[in-house]
């Protein structure tokens, strides 16, 4: 059956959706990669029937988040826990968050999944006297919790830190305070400016070279605390040529959304691990393809997954930090919840040719476990927008 999906321009085209499902493996492939080591940033689920307005306290279906992280869990990713994905500081408060952690935590003991969990400052506004005392005793706060729960530390990108840092010697006391107490090694997480505004010049600097120095002074200083880091700054040759400047035994795990094929099949000198938004939608699909790399077969790997990127880039195009409203349109259409509402409202963050084309790409893509409920439920949001078929 032909669906009628809108154009930017106000016409629509026709489009004849797959009949048949993926042919992806399914739940039960779960054991551990073997090249590379893999987290999918994961979305929340919110309470559709919860009363409350988009700066309210986030409401969470707790159940449908849990079922989400043990489905990706089956297919053998880990889960990278209350991270930029699952809409912290657009929508999912500190309370909530750890909440979140805690939750996810033991439900990965019980499932056997691999967890790392993200900790920054979102408690704590920054204001004009907002000090770096202050700074450090929020990241505690959170850092305590992850610990506490099991799960390995993400150290997240502070906007209060952004905010009240001086310059780079700022950064260099903050951070070497924080893997100075960390019970284990953490991952350290670069997020850059087209995924939050606020974090412009972190690091203590716009100069990206500059930035990199003191970010691998950082890493330098404490080799022993770092197990790795998330790069996102959508820049595949800065991503190479940081990694190559590594102490040895620091992982590099991609969070590059346009160019994570070529970043994590590598070259002669290297390659990337993974944490990545965008094996939110793609977890079995990227099962596979990383399954088919463990194998040495790096052509095969990137036939699987090359072809993902353009849905990829379509979900994450400006403004960036958008792309959660897109994972959660498609975690609808694909079963894994029964509605379309997030938290903060952010389902209002993405026009409908947004959704529709988002639709086109992952349903030929063959992301969708059953084609049908998905075009059922993609006539739905074009009824409800008005759109006659």
């Amino acid at each position: 059956m032909t669906l009628h999906l809108p154009n930017p321009d106000g016409t629509t085209r026709a489009y004849t959706p797959r009949a048949e499902p993926p042919a992806v493996p399914g739940a039960g492939g779960g054991s551990a990669f073997t090249s590379r080591t893999v987290f999918s940033a994961a979305h929340v689920v919110a309470d559709p029937y919860a009363d409350t307005t988009p700066d309210g306290p986030a409401a969470v279906d707790w159940d449908a988040t849990l079922a989400f992280r043990r489905h990706l869990w089956s297919h053998g990713l880990g889960v990278a826990e209350a991270m930029d994905t699952a809409q912290r500081g657009m929508g999912l408060d500190w309370a909530t968050a750890a909440e979140l952690i805690r939750r996810s935590a033991a439900e990965a003991k019980s499932a056997g999944g691999r967890i790392a969990c993200g900790v920054g400052t979102d408690q704590l506004t920054a204001t004009a006297t907002t000090t770096l005392a202050d700074v450090r005793s929020a990241y505690e706060e959170q850092l305590a919790v992850v610990e506490e729960s099991g799960a390995q530390a993400i150290l997240m990108a502070s906007r209060a830190l952004a905010a009240t840092a001086k310059g780079p010697e700022d950064y260099l006391e903050v951070y070497g305070h924080l893997l100075r107490q960390s019970a284990e090694p953490v991952i350290l997480h670069w997020l850059g400016p087209m995924f939050d505004p606020a974090l412009e010049g972190y690091w203590g600097s716009s100069d990206l070279d500059a930035a990199t120095d003191t970010f691998l002074e950082v890493i330098a200083a404490h080799p022993d605390k770092v197990d790795g880091i998330k790069v996102s700054l959508l820049d595949a040759q800065r991503e190479i040529d940081l990694r190559r400047r590594l102490p040895r035994g620091v992982r590099c795990y991609t969070g590059d959304d346009f160019h994570y094929p070529e970043l994590i099949a590598g070259d002669d000198q290297g390659f990337s691990h993974a944490l990545l938004g965008i094996f939110d939608p793609l977890g079995p699909l990227a099962a596979q393809a990383v399954r088919v790399l463990d194998t040495g077969d790096t052509e095969g790997f990137r036939a699987l997954l090359d072809p993902t990127v353009e849905l990829s880039r379509h979900l994450f195009q400006a403004p960036t930090r958008y792309y959660k409203t897109g994972v959660v349109f498609l975690a609808w259409l694909s079963g894994h919840q029964s509605h379309f509402t997030m938290v903060g409202g952010l389902q209002s963050a993405r026009s409908l040719p947004h959704f529709a084309r988002a639709y086109e790409l992952a349903d030929g893509l063959g992301l969708f476990p059953d084609p049908k409920l998905a075009q059922e439920r993609m006539r739905t949001l074009l009824s409800l927008y008005g759109v006659n078929q």
